[in-house]
């Protein structure tokens, strides 16, 4: 088994060769360090290399933007993906880009740092990798042939900011969820994707439930209407042991379970499995959210278009599955 090395804050070495740095916890054991390789070499991406750097959940700005000043001044240093710390690197570092991206300005995060034209320059990437994974199980008639109603989002962070824009935004037309409930352990979480929602033009209705524990969770799921969209977005089950339900959750007949990760012990994908046969609990876990997730930064950091589906796409997913 080859030692991925991972760098930190405090270890930031300037680079050799073009590279696309993966800002997340433990990016070491991700998927993607298997995957890059096979893909740089397909999209003609010479000498390219990824690069993990470690930082802790909820790290000192200080740490944020010694990463991001580093990337700004190193010539090699093309850009990253950052996972986990979308909306804590954003409040960190937003005065240090030249850029920032309308997605990202409106959410408030960072999941895509590039550089064009000697500007260092914030993507938020999420509004469209989720809106492709979610069109991939969901299809393009979920809400508006009645077959669900209402989405549960399991977590406040930058993914369920993102997939909640999707879900409701008005050239959805009528296929937009009524209901989408946002649950967090962080009153303050929960303020920042309200005042984002409020800015929205959506006929959804949004709830905010502020949960203190998984048996809070558990009473929220129970509420919820056949069909519906139930998503883990807390990072619990990769970047934290565990899930963001107990062991006694019931989930309603025909949900979806969308676990955002797709590595890891997957607790709550496990709890949706363990639900009886006959409540029709369908599973999908983070694999193609994952893939998308990916595709679209490094097309953003390397300045090459890569397609969304078809043989393209295809052929790109098939490499990655590969190494599965």
């Amino acid at each position: 088994m080859t030692l991925i090395t991972t760098l930190t804050p405090d270890v930031l070495a300037p680079a050799t060769q073009p590279t696309l740095y993966f800002i997340g916890v433990t990016t070491g054991s991700s998927s993607i360090q298997r995957v890059f390789p096979r893909w740089a070499e397909h999209l003609g991406l010479r000498d390219a290399r990824l690069q993990g750097i470690d930082l802790p959940l909820h790290a000192p700005a200080e740490q944020y933007r010694a990463v991001v000043e580093f990337i700004a001044n190193d010539p090699l240093s093309l850009g990253a993906l950052v996972t986990t710390h979308k909306l804590d690197l954003f409040a960190a570092c937003a005065d240090l880009f030249d850029e920032i991206d309308p997605f990202a300005r409106l959410m408030g995060e960072t999941s895509c740092i590039s550089k064009r034209d000697g500007a260092l320059v914030c993507h938020a990437k999420d509004p469209i990798s989720s809106g492709l994974a979610l069109d991939a199980f969901l299809g393009d008639d979920y809400w508006s042939s009645g077959r669900g109603s209402e989405a549960l989002c399991l977590g406040a962070g930058g993914s369920t900011i993102a997939m909640s824009w999707y879900l409701t935004r008005p050239d959805a037309g009528a296929n937009r969820p009524e209901r989408l409930i946002v649950t967090n352990r962080s009153a303050e979480r929960l303020d920042h994707i309200r005042s984002i929602h409020e800015s929205l033009e959506t006929t959804t209705r949004f709830e905010y439930v502020l949960v203190p524990s998984p048996e809070e969770n558990d009473r929220v799921l129970q509420s919820l209407a056949p069909g519906a969209l139930v998503v883990n977005a807390t990072g619990l089950g990769k970047d934290a042991p565990g899930s963001p339900l107990t062991g006694a959750a019931v989930f309603p007949r025909d949900a979806i379970a969308w676990d955002l990760n797709y590595r890891g012990d997957l607790v709550f994908l496990d709890q949706a499995r363990a639900q009886p046969v006959e409540r029709g609990v369908r599973v999908e876990d983070g694999w193609v959210y994952f893939v998308h997730g990916w595709t679209q930064v490094i097309a953003e950091v390397f300045h090459i278009d890569i397609p969304t589906s078809g043989a393209g796409f295809d052929a790109l997913s098939a490499l990655a599955r590969a190494t599965r």
